[in-house]
Protein backbone atom coordinates (compact mmCIF):
# COMPACT_ATOMS: atom_id res chain seq x y z
CA UNK A 1 0.00 0.00 0.00
CA UNK A 2 2.93 2.51 1.03
CA UNK A 3 4.43 1.61 -2.96
CA UNK A 4 0.89 2.26 -4.39
CA UNK A 5 0.02 5.55 -2.33
CA UNK A 6 3.75 7.27 -3.47
CA UNK A 7 3.55 5.59 -6.76
CA UNK A 8 -0.17 6.33 -8.15
CA UNK A 9 0.68 9.69 -8.69
CA UNK A 10 4.66 10.25 -8.58
CA UNK A 11 4.67 13.97 -9.65
CA UNK A 12 2.29 14.57 -6.11
CA UNK A 13 4.46 12.77 -4.49
CA UNK A 14 7.76 14.26 -5.19
CA UNK A 15 5.98 17.58 -4.88
CA UNK A 16 5.47 16.90 -1.40
CA UNK A 17 9.04 16.73 -1.35
CA UNK A 18 9.91 19.93 -2.98
CA UNK A 19 7.95 21.59 -0.16
CA UNK A 20 9.68 20.36 2.82
CA UNK A 21 11.20 23.58 4.68
CA UNK A 22 15.02 22.45 4.40
CA UNK A 23 14.46 20.82 0.72
CA UNK A 24 13.04 23.76 -0.37
CA UNK A 25 15.65 26.25 0.75
CA UNK A 26 18.36 23.76 -0.20
CA UNK A 27 16.96 23.86 -3.39
CA UNK A 28 16.48 27.29 -3.90
CA UNK A 29 19.75 28.24 -2.71
CA UNK A 30 21.43 25.41 -5.55
CA UNK A 31 19.63 26.61 -8.39
CA UNK A 32 19.80 30.52 -7.67
CA UNK A 33 23.72 29.87 -7.31
CA UNK A 34 25.20 26.66 -9.60
CA UNK A 35 25.31 28.85 -12.68
CA UNK A 36 27.78 31.21 -10.89
CA UNK A 37 30.16 28.15 -10.47
CA UNK A 38 33.03 28.79 -13.12
CA UNK A 39 35.49 26.32 -12.18
CA UNK A 40 36.18 22.45 -10.48
CA UNK A 41 37.82 24.60 -7.26
CA UNK A 42 34.95 26.83 -6.65
CA UNK A 43 32.50 23.96 -7.50
CA UNK A 44 34.21 21.71 -4.20
CA UNK A 45 34.85 24.21 -1.88
CA UNK A 46 31.47 25.44 -1.74
CA UNK A 47 29.68 22.96 0.30
CA UNK A 48 25.96 23.54 -0.09
CA UNK A 49 26.26 23.37 -3.83
CA UNK A 50 28.66 20.46 -3.90
CA UNK A 51 26.82 18.58 -0.81
CA UNK A 52 23.69 19.27 -3.08
CA UNK A 53 24.96 17.89 -6.26
CA UNK A 54 26.28 14.83 -4.50
CA UNK A 55 23.28 13.66 -2.71
CA UNK A 56 21.45 14.59 -6.11
CA UNK A 57 23.68 11.31 -8.34
CA UNK A 58 23.36 9.18 -4.78
CA UNK A 59 27.21 9.87 -3.61
CA UNK A 60 26.48 12.26 -0.65
CA UNK A 61 28.46 9.29 1.02
CA UNK A 62 31.86 10.25 -1.05
CA UNK A 63 30.72 14.34 -0.23
CA UNK A 64 34.47 13.99 1.80
CA UNK A 65 36.70 12.48 -0.97
CA UNK A 66 37.15 15.89 -2.70
CA UNK A 67 40.59 14.90 -4.51
CA UNK A 68 38.63 12.10 -5.47
CA UNK A 69 36.04 13.79 -7.52
CA UNK A 70 38.15 16.49 -8.29
CA UNK A 71 40.07 14.21 -10.46
CA UNK A 72 37.34 12.72 -11.69
CA UNK A 73 36.00 16.32 -13.06
CA UNK A 74 39.11 17.12 -14.06
CA UNK A 75 39.68 13.98 -16.64
CA UNK A 76 36.30 14.33 -18.02
CA UNK A 77 34.25 11.68 -19.16
CA UNK A 78 35.05 12.05 -23.00
CA UNK A 79 38.13 9.47 -23.23
CA UNK A 80 36.88 5.96 -22.52
CA UNK A 81 39.74 5.47 -20.33
CA UNK A 82 39.14 8.51 -18.12
CA UNK A 83 39.07 8.45 -14.29
CA UNK A 84 35.73 8.51 -14.19
CA UNK A 85 34.66 5.66 -16.99
CA UNK A 86 36.97 3.00 -15.34
CA UNK A 87 35.09 2.99 -12.01
CA UNK A 88 32.37 0.03 -11.75
CA UNK A 89 30.33 2.30 -10.13
CA UNK A 90 28.74 4.65 -13.02
CA UNK A 91 27.21 7.26 -10.74
CA UNK A 92 30.87 8.95 -10.87
CA UNK A 93 30.64 8.64 -14.63
CA UNK A 94 26.52 10.60 -14.88
CA UNK A 95 28.03 13.05 -12.04
CA UNK A 96 30.97 14.39 -14.60
CA UNK A 97 28.23 14.19 -17.27
CA UNK A 98 26.22 16.65 -15.35
CA UNK A 99 28.97 18.82 -14.56
CA UNK A 100 31.45 18.33 -17.49
CA UNK A 101 33.82 21.21 -16.60
CA UNK A 102 36.73 19.11 -18.44
CA UNK A 103 34.63 19.74 -22.13
CA UNK A 104 32.69 22.71 -21.17
CA UNK A 105 35.21 24.87 -19.18
CA UNK A 106 33.48 27.77 -17.14
CA UNK A 107 30.38 27.33 -18.68
CA UNK A 108 29.99 23.94 -17.29
CA UNK A 109 27.50 25.13 -15.10
CA UNK A 110 25.20 26.48 -17.77
CA UNK A 111 25.57 24.92 -21.11
CA UNK A 112 22.67 24.54 -22.60
CA UNK A 113 22.70 21.88 -26.25
CA UNK A 114 20.16 24.64 -27.86
CA UNK A 115 22.01 27.16 -26.92
CA UNK A 116 25.77 27.10 -27.11
CA UNK A 117 26.84 24.46 -29.40
CA UNK A 118 23.90 25.93 -31.71
CA UNK A 119 25.68 29.42 -31.88
CA UNK A 120 29.26 27.55 -32.14
CA UNK A 121 27.81 25.81 -35.05
CA UNK A 122 26.07 28.84 -36.92
CA UNK A 123 29.44 30.65 -36.82
CA UNK A 124 31.46 28.23 -37.61
CA UNK A 125 29.93 27.91 -40.75
CA UNK A 126 29.42 31.53 -41.38
CA UNK A 127 32.95 32.67 -40.26
CA UNK A 128 35.72 33.31 -43.32
CA UNK A 129 38.59 30.85 -42.66
CA UNK A 130 41.21 33.62 -42.08
CA UNK A 131 38.52 36.44 -40.03
CA UNK A 132 35.73 37.57 -38.28
CA UNK A 133 32.12 36.81 -38.52
CA UNK A 134 30.26 39.98 -40.15
CA UNK A 135 28.08 41.84 -37.68
CA UNK A 136 24.97 40.50 -39.40
CA UNK A 137 25.88 37.16 -38.06
CA UNK A 138 27.05 38.28 -34.25
CA UNK A 139 24.10 40.64 -34.11
CA UNK A 140 21.92 36.98 -35.14
CA UNK A 141 23.73 34.94 -32.69
CA UNK A 142 22.65 37.59 -29.73
CA UNK A 143 19.36 37.50 -30.69
CA UNK A 144 19.39 33.47 -31.06
CA UNK A 145 20.71 33.57 -27.23
CA UNK A 146 18.61 35.90 -25.92
CA UNK A 147 15.57 34.04 -27.22
CA UNK A 148 15.49 30.51 -27.77
CA UNK A 149 15.32 29.94 -24.21
CA UNK A 150 11.04 31.55 -24.39
CA UNK A 151 10.59 28.93 -27.33
CA UNK A 152 8.98 25.76 -25.03
CA UNK A 153 6.96 23.92 -27.52
CA UNK A 154 7.25 22.69 -31.26
CA UNK A 155 4.30 25.24 -32.28
CA UNK A 156 6.32 28.03 -30.77
CA UNK A 157 9.28 26.99 -32.61
CA UNK A 158 7.41 26.48 -36.15
CA UNK A 159 4.98 30.06 -34.98
CA UNK A 160 5.54 32.65 -38.01
CA UNK A 161 6.46 35.34 -34.27
CA UNK A 162 10.10 32.51 -34.23
CA UNK A 163 10.93 32.42 -37.55
CA UNK A 164 14.16 34.53 -37.16
CA UNK A 165 14.97 31.61 -34.47
CA UNK A 166 13.91 28.59 -36.77
CA UNK A 167 16.41 29.82 -39.62
CA UNK A 168 18.87 30.24 -37.36
CA UNK A 169 18.74 27.25 -35.66
CA UNK A 170 18.25 25.36 -39.54
CA UNK A 171 21.30 27.24 -40.80
CA UNK A 172 23.52 26.41 -37.98
CA UNK A 173 22.64 22.60 -38.86
CA UNK A 174 22.83 23.24 -42.72
CA UNK A 175 19.11 22.77 -43.10
CA UNK A 176 17.83 26.16 -43.90
CA UNK A 177 16.49 24.82 -47.23
CA UNK A 178 14.03 23.16 -44.77
CA UNK A 179 12.47 26.63 -43.82
CA UNK A 180 9.93 26.39 -47.05
CA UNK A 181 8.56 22.97 -45.46
CA UNK A 182 6.74 23.64 -42.04
CA UNK A 183 5.49 20.54 -42.10
CA UNK A 184 8.70 18.37 -43.02
CA UNK A 185 10.11 20.38 -39.72
CA UNK A 186 7.47 19.38 -37.84
CA UNK A 187 7.84 15.37 -38.84
CA UNK A 188 11.19 15.82 -37.71
CA UNK A 189 10.96 17.04 -34.52
CA UNK A 190 7.47 14.89 -33.18
CA UNK A 191 9.49 12.00 -34.87
CA UNK A 192 12.44 12.48 -31.90
CA UNK A 193 15.25 10.59 -32.10
CA UNK A 194 14.19 7.67 -29.04
CA UNK A 195 13.15 5.21 -31.59
CA UNK A 196 15.68 4.27 -34.08
CA UNK A 197 12.90 4.37 -36.81
CA UNK A 198 11.53 7.98 -36.35
CA UNK A 199 11.95 10.20 -39.45
CA UNK A 200 14.58 11.90 -38.26
CA UNK A 201 17.21 8.85 -37.87
CA UNK A 202 15.76 7.65 -41.12
CA UNK A 203 17.11 9.97 -43.68
CA UNK A 204 19.58 9.77 -45.28
CA UNK A 205 20.82 13.51 -44.30
CA UNK A 206 22.22 12.58 -41.03
CA UNK A 207 21.46 16.85 -40.03
CA UNK A 208 18.08 15.56 -39.25
CA UNK A 209 19.14 13.34 -36.43
CA UNK A 210 21.15 16.27 -34.92
CA UNK A 211 18.99 19.04 -35.23
CA UNK A 212 16.13 17.31 -33.28
CA UNK A 213 18.61 15.51 -30.87
CA UNK A 214 19.22 19.34 -30.24
CA UNK A 215 16.06 20.92 -30.11
CA UNK A 216 14.35 17.11 -28.41
CA UNK A 217 10.98 18.26 -27.57
CA UNK A 218 9.69 15.11 -27.57
CA UNK A 219 11.45 13.93 -24.45
CA UNK A 220 12.14 17.21 -22.60
CA UNK A 221 8.47 19.27 -23.29
CA UNK A 222 8.89 22.70 -22.61
CA UNK A 223 12.52 22.51 -21.29
CA UNK A 224 13.96 21.39 -24.72
CA UNK A 225 15.45 24.57 -25.43
CA UNK A 226 17.03 25.26 -21.93
CA UNK A 227 17.96 22.08 -20.26
CA UNK A 228 20.68 22.58 -18.25
CA UNK A 229 22.31 18.49 -16.90
CA UNK A 230 23.43 21.02 -14.00
CA UNK A 231 20.27 22.41 -13.46
CA UNK A 232 16.58 21.68 -13.24
CA UNK A 233 18.14 17.63 -14.33
CA UNK A 234 20.05 17.79 -10.82
CA UNK A 235 17.47 18.69 -8.80
CA UNK A 236 15.12 15.98 -10.21
CA UNK A 237 17.51 13.68 -8.91
CA UNK A 238 18.31 15.15 -5.85
CA UNK A 239 14.26 15.29 -5.24
CA UNK A 240 13.89 11.33 -6.46
CA UNK A 241 17.19 10.35 -4.00
CA UNK A 242 15.32 12.40 -0.76
CA UNK A 243 11.87 10.80 -1.94
CA UNK A 244 13.11 7.16 -1.23
CA UNK A 245 15.29 8.10 2.01
CA UNK A 246 11.79 9.32 3.36
CA UNK A 247 10.11 6.37 2.27
CA UNK A 248 12.95 4.17 3.57
CA UNK A 249 12.16 5.64 6.97
CA UNK A 250 8.80 4.21 7.12
CA UNK A 251 9.40 1.08 4.97
CA UNK A 252 13.21 -0.46 3.49
CA UNK A 253 11.21 -1.90 1.12
CA UNK A 254 9.04 0.37 -0.58
CA UNK A 255 12.53 1.95 -0.84
CA UNK A 256 14.25 -0.94 -2.50
CA UNK A 257 11.38 -0.73 -5.06
CA UNK A 258 11.44 2.55 -5.43
CA UNK A 259 15.23 2.72 -6.21
CA UNK A 260 15.03 -0.33 -8.51
CA UNK A 261 12.11 0.99 -10.54
CA UNK A 262 14.67 4.03 -11.07
CA UNK A 263 17.02 2.02 -12.37
CA UNK A 264 15.25 -0.31 -14.38
CA UNK A 265 15.59 1.15 -17.45
CA UNK A 266 19.21 1.35 -17.56
CA UNK A 267 19.49 -2.76 -17.03
CA UNK A 268 19.64 -4.66 -20.14
CA UNK A 269 21.53 -8.09 -18.87
CA UNK A 270 21.89 -9.59 -15.43
CA UNK A 271 25.40 -8.55 -14.58
CA UNK A 272 23.87 -5.24 -14.07
CA UNK A 273 21.89 -6.69 -11.86
CA UNK A 274 24.70 -8.68 -10.01
CA UNK A 275 26.97 -5.38 -9.80
CA UNK A 276 24.30 -3.96 -7.25
CA UNK A 277 23.42 -4.92 -4.35
CA UNK A 278 19.98 -3.10 -3.99
CA UNK A 279 18.98 -4.76 -7.20
CA UNK A 280 20.08 -7.98 -6.38
CA UNK A 281 18.28 -8.03 -3.11
CA UNK A 282 14.92 -7.15 -5.27
CA UNK A 283 15.48 -9.54 -7.21
CA UNK A 284 15.94 -12.56 -5.32
CA UNK A 285 13.42 -11.24 -3.27
CA UNK A 286 11.40 -11.23 -6.32
CA UNK A 287 12.18 -14.68 -7.47
CA UNK A 288 12.35 -16.62 -4.14
CA UNK A 289 15.56 -16.67 -3.98
CA UNK A 290 17.88 -17.52 -0.81
CA UNK A 291 20.48 -14.82 -0.14
CA UNK A 292 23.34 -18.07 -0.65
CA UNK A 293 22.76 -18.03 -4.74
CA UNK A 294 25.07 -14.06 -3.69
CA UNK A 295 27.68 -17.23 -3.20
CA UNK A 296 27.43 -18.33 -6.26
CA UNK A 297 29.86 -17.93 -9.12
CA UNK A 298 28.39 -14.96 -10.52
CA UNK A 299 27.97 -16.18 -14.60
CA UNK A 300 25.75 -18.72 -12.67
CA UNK A 301 24.25 -16.00 -11.32
CA UNK A 302 23.49 -14.33 -14.58
CA UNK A 303 22.49 -17.73 -15.92
CA UNK A 304 19.55 -18.26 -13.32
CA UNK A 305 18.50 -14.67 -12.79
CA UNK A 306 18.16 -14.34 -16.52
CA UNK A 307 16.02 -18.10 -16.77
CA UNK A 308 13.58 -17.16 -14.66
CA UNK A 309 13.14 -12.83 -15.24
CA UNK A 310 12.37 -12.03 -18.24
CA UNK A 311 14.80 -8.56 -18.50
CA UNK A 312 11.88 -7.54 -21.76
CA UNK A 313 9.52 -6.62 -18.68
CA UNK A 314 11.68 -4.07 -16.72
CA UNK A 315 10.97 -1.91 -19.99
CA UNK A 316 7.20 -2.32 -20.15
CA UNK A 317 5.95 0.32 -17.21
CA UNK A 318 2.75 -1.74 -16.85
CA UNK A 319 4.83 -5.27 -16.28
CA UNK A 320 7.63 -3.38 -14.14
CA UNK A 321 4.88 -1.83 -11.82
CA UNK A 322 3.34 -5.51 -11.06
CA UNK A 323 6.74 -6.86 -10.74
CA UNK A 324 7.40 -4.06 -7.73
CA UNK A 325 3.97 -4.81 -6.34
CA UNK A 326 4.78 -8.43 -5.71
CA UNK A 327 8.24 -7.29 -4.41
CA UNK A 328 7.04 -5.16 -1.84
CA UNK A 329 4.19 -7.80 -0.37
CA UNK A 330 7.56 -10.66 -0.46
CA UNK A 331 9.36 -8.12 1.13
CA UNK A 332 6.70 -7.10 3.80
CA UNK A 333 6.24 -10.78 4.12
CA UNK A 334 9.63 -11.66 4.98
CA UNK A 335 10.51 -8.72 7.13
CA UNK A 336 7.78 -7.62 9.01
CA UNK A 337 9.78 -5.47 11.43
CA UNK A 338 10.37 -2.09 9.09
CA UNK A 339 11.73 0.04 12.46
CA UNK A 340 14.85 2.19 11.39
CA UNK A 341 17.23 0.21 13.66
CA UNK A 342 16.63 -2.38 11.04
CA UNK A 343 16.88 -1.08 7.56
CA UNK A 344 19.50 -2.17 5.27
CA UNK A 345 21.23 1.00 4.74
CA UNK A 346 24.24 -0.64 2.98
CA UNK A 347 22.58 -2.52 0.27
CA UNK A 348 22.35 1.08 -1.61
CA UNK A 349 26.05 0.75 -2.23
CA UNK A 350 26.66 -0.81 -5.80
CA UNK A 351 29.11 -3.06 -4.49
CA UNK A 352 29.51 -5.51 -1.81
CA UNK A 353 31.22 -4.12 0.94
CA UNK A 354 29.87 -0.66 0.26
CA UNK A 355 32.71 1.76 -1.57
CA UNK A 356 33.57 -0.71 -4.16
CA UNK A 357 37.54 -1.49 -4.22
CA UNK A 358 38.98 -0.14 -6.99
CA UNK A 359 37.50 3.39 -5.76
CA UNK A 360 39.01 2.49 -2.49
CA UNK A 361 42.15 1.91 -4.22
CA UNK A 362 41.93 5.37 -6.00
CA UNK A 363 41.37 7.36 -2.97
CA UNK A 364 44.65 5.58 -0.91
CA UNK A 365 46.62 6.52 -4.25
CA UNK A 366 45.91 10.15 -3.57
CA UNK A 367 46.64 9.66 -0.01
CA UNK A 368 49.79 8.81 -0.53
Amino acid sequence: MSYNLITRDLDKSLERVEKQPVVQRDTEYYLANIGKVRSIKEFVDNPRLFNYAMKAHGLEDMTYAKAFMVKALEEGITDPESFANKLIDKRYAEFVKSFNFAAYGEFATTYTLAQHPVIDLYLGMHTPSEGQPSEFHVQESANYAQNIGSVKSIDQFLHKDNERLLTYALSAFDLEDALDDKALVRKMLEGGVADPNSPANKDENEQWAKFVATFDFVRLGEHATTNNAALQPSVDKFLRQKLEEDAGIQNEGVRLALYFERKAGEITNAYQILGDKALGTVVRTLLGLPDSVAQLDVDKQAKLIESKLDLKDLQDPEKLGKLMQRFATMWEINNPTTSPETMLVSLFQPMEFGISMDTMMAIAKMQR
